[in-house]
C-alpha cells in the first residue's frame, strides 16, 4: 500500500495534544505542525485518524504544493492535478480556501479560480464536469495558501471532526466536543477513568464534558456517531478496510462501556439537563452517566469514597456571567471543592485566569487553550490542603509598612477608646470599629463579641475591602491592604484566623445575599441582650446587620401585645427582638430556606417558643398580594433590598422605582391605628412622600444611625408610617 503524508487540523495551541494523540493510535511520525500535526501512513491509518481523534478538526491527504504568487498561478497549478483519480464528473464537490493569495481582495474568488481549475480540467478530458455543492458535496477539498505557496488537499473528514453526531441543540456559549476532549486529556482523566476514578462537572451546562468523559473512559470511538466522512465520497475510497476499523471499534466499545465508573454532571438550569439527558442518550449512553439539576451549594460527590477529577467551565464573563458576581462565584467553587472533594483533582477551563485566584487553591500546572477567539487557560489543582492558600492578601512585617499603617493603628486605637464608654453603658458587643476614616485605608472593620472563654469575651473581626476607583493604582491599593490586615489583628490583639477579609462592592439583585463559600461554620455573638448566630465566611454579610442595631431595639420595645410581621427578613433578628418584647404572634417571610433556617436557629438560641412564630419562604411580592384581604399586624418591619430578581421572584424589585406600591400593599395588612417601620439602604433614596399622603410618616433615619456609624449616616434611611385609625 503506498505510503501518504497527512495532515490533521486542530484549534491554536492544541498541536503538541494531537501530535500525542496521533501517535498514541499508533500512527507513525506524528509531530506538531503549524495549525495541527503531520503524521505518515497508510490510507487505513487516515482513516483511524478520523475515526478515533478526540481533537483534530480535519484529517487532508495532501495532493500537491506548488507556489501561488497570484490567482493565475493559483488556477494552473490546481488545474495540473489529476481531479480524475479522486472524483467522478457525476460528483460534487465544494473547495475551502484557507489564506491569502497576492491580488486577490476576498478569498472567495480564489476559490472561485481553484473551481474553474478543476471544472475545466474535467471539461477538457471528458468533456463533462462536476457539480458544485457547497452544503453537502461528495468531496471537499482543502486549499491553503501561505508566504505565497498553495498546499491543495483533499479533507477526508467532510464536516469537522469535532461535530461528533450526538449534540442537538446548545445551551449558551457550549464547548465544541474537540475542546471539550482537549480539556479532559490535558486534565490526565484517561489515566484517573484506567484507574476506576470519578469524573464531575457541577456546572455541566448541556453535558459537553462529561459526554466525552464517558467516550474517553469506555474507549469509544469518537467518530463512530457520525453517518458520514468526506473519504466516503473519494473515488479511491477503500471500503473494506474501513468496515475493519468499524467492526474493531464496536467491539473496543462493547468491552469499555462495561468497565465505564461513575460520571455525573449538574447544572442549575433544568433546561440546559434535559438537553444533557438527550445528548447521552443520542451519544448512546443513556443511564450511564448521571445529569441532575443542581446548585453549586448543594455539590457533592456521587459516594463519599469517590475520588477523581472535577472538571469545570465555569462562566467568565465573555459570553455567560455579569462580571460582579464571578467573583464571588469562583469562591463558592473553590470553597465547595475544598470542603467536599480534598484528594481529587482539580481542572478549570477559563477565558479570565485572574478568576481563579479566587478559589483559594493554588494551580500547579496551566495549559494555554482558545475557545473560539477566546484566549483561554485551563488551571490544574490537586485538590489537598498543602495546596490551599488564604482568601486574602499576605500580611506584612513591621518593616515592610509605611508611616501611613501606623496612622491606621494610631487612628483604629483612638476609636476603640472613643467608644469604650458608650459600649459599656449601652452594652454594645458587636460594633463598626472603623470605616475608611482615613481615605487611603478603605476598610470597615467590624468587631463581634460572644460568650466569654475563659476570663475574655471571645472576638471576631470581619474586615471589609471597599472596592478602590479606577484611578487608584491597583499596586498601591493592595500595598495599603496589606498593611491594613496586618496592623488591625495586632490593635485588636486578634489572632488572624479569626480575622476575616472580603471585598465590598456595588451589589446587583441578589448577589450580597450569594454564598462565597460553603463552611457552615457558625458563631453565637451577643447583642442587646440576646444572642444571634454570624458567619463571617459563606456570605458577604455575616447575617447581622450592624447598623439596624437601633431599629431593631425600637421593634422590640413596640412590640409587647402586638402583631408583627418581618418582610424580607433575612436571619429573623428583628423577630427575635419582636418576640422577646412581648409580640402576640410573629410573621417572619423570607424567599430563601437558608436564610429561615438561620432565624429558626436564632429563635431557639433565644428561647423563644415556636408556638406563635410562623416562618414563611415565599416571594415577599407574591406573599403580600395573596395575604391582601386575608391578614392583618399590629406592627410590620419592611427592609426590602434596593434591588432584586431572582429565578424564584416572579418580578423584579427596583426600591426607588417600586416603594409606593411596595408600602401600600403593605399597609393594607396594618391593623387601623398600625405601624409600619420602612428601611432601606440605598444611599440616594428619596421616599415619594407625596404619592402617600393619606399615610402619617415620619423620618427616623437620623435616630436610628448607631453611633460607630455616625461617619456614614446614610448607611440606611429609615421612616415610622402609621395607618390612621
Amino acid at each position: 500500500m503506498p505510503q501518504h503524508t497527512f495532515f490533521a487540523s486542530a484549534p491554536k495551541h492544541m498541536g503538541s495534544l494531537l501530535a500525542e494523540e496521533l501517535a498514541r493510535l499508533g500512527l507513525q511520525g506524528a509531530v506538531e505542525a503549524r495549525g495541527g500535526a503531520r503524521f505518515v501512513g497508510e490510507i487505513q491509518d487516515a482513516y483511524r485518524a478520523c475515526l478515533w481523534s478526540r481533537v483534530a478538526n480535519r484529517i487532508l491527504l495532501p495532493l500537491a504544493q506548488f507556489p501561488a504568487t497570484g490567482p493565475d498561478e493559483l488556477y494552473a497549478g490546481a488545474e495540473r492535478i489529476h481531479w480524475e483519480e479522486h472524483l467522478s464528473p457525476e460528483s460534487t464537490f465544494a473547495i475551502q480556501l484557507d489564506g491569502v493569495v497576492n491580488g486577490v481582495s476576498h478569498g472567495q474568488f480564489a476559490a472561485l479560480r481553484v473551481k474553474d481549475a478543476i471544472a475545466d480540467r474535467f471539461t477538457r478530458l471528458l468533456g463533462y464536469r462536476p457539480s458544485v455543492d457547497p452544503e453537502s458535496p461528495d468531496l471537499r477539498i482543502h486549499v491553503y495558501v501561505h508566504q505565497d505557496q498553495a498546499s491543495v488537499s483533499i479533507d477526508l473528514s467532510g464536516t469537522s471532526l469535532h461535530r461528533r453526531g450526538y449534540r442537538s441543540e446548545g445551551t449558551s456559549a457550549p464547548l465544541k466536543e474537540n475542546l471539550a476532549a482537549a480539556i479532559l486529556l490535558r486534565a490526565g482523566w484517561p489515566d484517573i477513568a484506567a484507574e476506576g476514578g470519578a469524573l464531575l462537572d457541577p456546572m455541566c451546562g448541556s453535558g459537553t464534558l462529561v459526554i466525552e468523559g464517558a467516550l474517553i473512559a469506555a474507549d469509544i470511538a469518537p467518530g463512530l456517531l457520525r453517518e458520514r466522512f468526506g473519504f466516503m465520497g473519494w473515488l479511491q475510497h477503500d471500503a473494506a478496510a474501513w468496515q475493519r476499523l468499524l467492526d474493531e471499534a464496536e467491539i473496543r466499545r462493547s468491552a469499555g462501556l462495561q468497565r465505564l465508573g461513575s460520571l455525573r454532571g449538574y447544572d442549575q438550569d433544568p433546561r440546559a439537563i434535559r438537553i444533557a439527558i438527550e445528548d447521552l442518550a443520542r451519544a448512546g449512553l443513556a443511564g450511564l452517566a448521571h445529569f441532575e439539576r443542581r446548585e453549586l451549594a448543594d455539590c457533592r460527590p456521587g459516594r463519599d469514597d469517590d475520588r477523581g477529577l472535577v472538571v469545570v467551565n465555569p462562566p467568565y464573563g465573555e459570553r455567560l456571567g455579569s462580571e460582579a458576581e464571578l467573583p464571588a462565584l469562583h469562591a463558592r467553587l473553590g470553597s465547595v471543592l475544598k470542603e467536599r472533594f480534598e484528594g481529587w483533582r482539580a481542572a478549570l477551563f477559563t477565558g479570565s485566569p485572574d478568576l481563579g485566584k479566587h478559589m483559594g487553591l493554588r494551580a500547579h500546572r496551566i495549559h494555554h487553550l482558545y475557545n473560539g477567539p477566546i484566549e483561554c487557560q485551563l488551571l490544574h489543582f490537586r485538590i489537598e490542603s498543602s495546596d490551599f492558600v488564604a482568601n486574602r492578601p499576605r500580611t506584612l512585617a513591621p518593616t515592610e509598612r509605611s508611616d501611613g499603617a501606623t496612622m491606621l493603628a494610631n487612628r483604629l486605637t483612638k476609636n476603640l477608646k472613643a467608644l469604650g464608654k458608650w459600649r459599656r453603658k449601652e452594652q454594645i458587643d458587636c460594633f463598626r470599629a472603623y470605616d475608611a476614616d482615613l481615605p487611603e485605608y478603605a476598610v470597615a472593620v467590624d468587631i463581634y463579641e460572644g460568650e466569654p472563654e475563659g476570663d475574655a469575651p471571645q472576638r471576631w473581626v470581619h474586615v471589609q475591602e471597599y472596592a478602590a476607583p479606577t484611578s487608584v493604582d491597583p499596586k498601591r491599593a493592595r500595598h495599603r491592604l496589606r498593611e491594613a490586615l496586618s496592623v488591625i489583628p495586632e490593635v485588636l490583639e486578634v489572632p488572624e484566623s479569626r480575622m476575616f477579609f472580603k471585598i465590598r462592592r456595588p451589589q446587583k439583585g441578589t448577589a450580597q445575599y450569594e454564598r462565597l463559600a460553603e463552611t457552615r461554620r457558625f458563631h453565637a455573638v451577643k447583642e442587646g441582650g440576646f444572642r444571634f448566630l454570624v458567619n463571617f465566611e459563606d456570605y458577604l454579610d455575616t447575617g447581622l446587620f450592624l447598623d439596624h442595631r437601633d431599629i431593631r431595639r425600637m421593634i422590640g420595645e413596640l412590640a409587647e401585645g402586638r402583631s408583627f410581621l418581618n418582610l424580607f427578613a433575612y436571619t429573623g433578628t428583628a423577630t427575635v427582638y419582636a418576640a422577646k418584647g412581648g409580640a402576640t404572634r410573629t410573621t417572619t417571610v423570607d424567599m430563601s430556606r437558608t436564610y429561615l433556617d438561620w432565624a429558626r436557629d436564632n429563635l431557639a438560641l433565644n428561647d423563644v417558643p415556636m408556638q406563635r412564630q410562623e416562618l414563611v419562604q415565599a416571594d415577599c411580592l407574591q406573599w403580600l398580594d395573596e395575604a391582601a384581604g386575608r391578614r392583618r399586624f399590629d406592627l410590620i418591619f419592611l427592609d426590602p433590598p434596593s434591588f432584586s430578581t431572582s429565578k424564584r421572584m416572579t418580578d423584579t424589585l427596583d426600591i426607588q422605582r417600586d416603594h409606593v406600591g411596595l408600602i401600600r400593599a403593605t399597609t393594607r395588612l396594618l391593623e387601623p391605628g398600625g405601624l409600619l417601620i420602612f428601611s432601606n439602604n440605598l444611599r440616594r433614596f428619596r421616599l415619594y412622600a407625596d404619592d402617600l399622603a393619606d399615610l402619617e410618616i415620619q423620618d427616623i433615619s437620623r435616630e436610628t444611625i448607631p453611633r460607630d456609624f455616625a461617619r456614614n449616616p446614610r448607611i440606611h434611611q429609615c421612616w415610622r408610617i402609621t395607618k390612621p385609625a
